[in-house]
């Protein structure tokens, strides 16, 4: 496969980069930042008569796709309803190896080889877990040994996702809702996604471009370790060297606002696409592209996750948003999120229990910290 040749942003809406690199709460740990909106939520639980109604937002997704859901069951669903807009993908089990470990781990990444040729697909590939969140354990597998690396370090007892790498800059979160009944939805929120680059200049070492970057340099933790093995080279003059590669704002990728860029054609056609799924009313569609104005054709992308009521309108970690306005945004998310919940109950269908709830959540939250380290 001839790799794409990466130019920082190609496709994308220019950054801007002027201004602030960071918004003064856009790294605020959970506890800080959250409990305006949790207490918001205990209040819609009560107003909505429903502590778990966002597991019931989408009858079709596992738990709504709140919590612990299954990446491979709701993008199977979107594969199947929707085959020429998603990336396809391979499910591998990783068991325990056994006695020779060696032994077991050259077949599992045979048998996740022959997997992916038999679904038409080859290396490279984007691994992924199958169940979480943030960007835990996104990973891009170039050769058999990368894959077999993964493989080695994945936790046993869990599945994973071997998907075909759309290799484009361009990356965007779609955010979609639509009341049951409506015949039309619409887009809540766009974020752009920009990963983040810095430029060699012949001189500084790698290690050197990171700390004196605007905004790099705030989150040097983030990259530093990332990039350890080539923290000393000197990149060539002119030389773009990218800091992450998965689109998540935890994992250092640059977030901004592109709500005022939605056209006709853009909601027109992710509206087409959530009604093919059965009972799919609110949730996150990340997709890639070669070329934003074709998105806002409604054409030119791929969807690499469909992510359900426990996804987030993260164009709020733009840097010039402020903290009223961030958490009026996730406010209004939630509002919806609760109303959508409740028709559903109100039809029929039944929220996760107290019990289910709590052994989705730690089993993803068991599983997460093990995961092998993010690109």
């Amino acid at each position: 496969m001839n790799q794409h040749v990466h130019v920082p942003h190609e496709g994308m809406p220019p950054l801007d980069e002027s201004g602030p690199p960071l918004s003064f709460f856009e790294f605020w740990p959970m506890w800080a930042f959250y409990p305006p909106v949790l207490l918001y939520v205990l209040w819609l639980m009560v107003r909505y008569r429903g502590v778990l109604l966002p597991t019931v937002a989408n009858p079709s997704f596992p738990g709504g796709g709140f919590v612990g859901e299954s990446k491979a069951d709701i993008l199977s669903l979107a594969v199947r309803h929707a085959p020429e807009w998603v990336a396809p993908f391979v499910l591998v089990d990783r068991p325990s190896l056994g006695a020779n470990a060696s032994s077991g781990l050259d077949q599992l990444t045979a048998l996740a080889l022959d997997s992916l040729a038999t679904a038409g697909l080859a290396l490279p590939v984007v691994a992924k877990p199958d169940l979480g969140c943030r960007g835990a354990g996104v990973k891009l597998i170039r050769t058999e040994a990368d894959l077999r690396q993964y493989l080695h370090a994945f936790p046993a007892g869990a599945r994973l996702l071997l998907q075909r790498l759309v290799d484009f800059e361009g990356e965007a979160g779609i955010f979609y809702c639509r009341h049951p009944g409506q015949t039309r939805g619409r887009i809540i929120s766009i974020t752009l996604k920009y990963f983040p680059h810095v430029v060699g200049d012949g001189r500084r070492t790698l290690r050197e471009l990171i700390l004196a970057d605007p905004r790099a340099g705030q989150l040097a933790h983030l990259y530093l370790t990332r990039h350890a093995a080539g923290l000393d080279t000197v990149p060539a003059p002119g030389e773009p060297v990218r800091l992450a590669f998965a689109g998540s704002h935890s994992r250092g990728a640059i977030f901004r606002n592109g709500n005022a860029l939605v056209t006709q054609a853009m909601e027109d056609r992710f509206d087409a696409i959530s009604k093919s799924l059965p009972e799919f009313y609110f949730g996150r569609f990340d997709i890639r592209f070669a070329q934003f104005s074709d998105v806002q054709l409604g054409t030119g992308f791929t969807i690499l996750e469909a992510n359900g009521a426990g996804a987030e309108s993260t164009h709020i970690w733009d840097r010039r948003t402020g903290l009223l306005s961030a958490w009026r945004d996730l406010m209004k998310q939630y509002r919806l999120l609760f109303q959508i919940g409740r028709a559903n109950v109100d039809r029929g269908f039944r929220p996760l229990t107290l019990g289910e709830f709590r052994q989705w959540y730690r089993r993803e939250k068991t599983l997460t910290p093990l995961y092998p380290a993010t690109d």
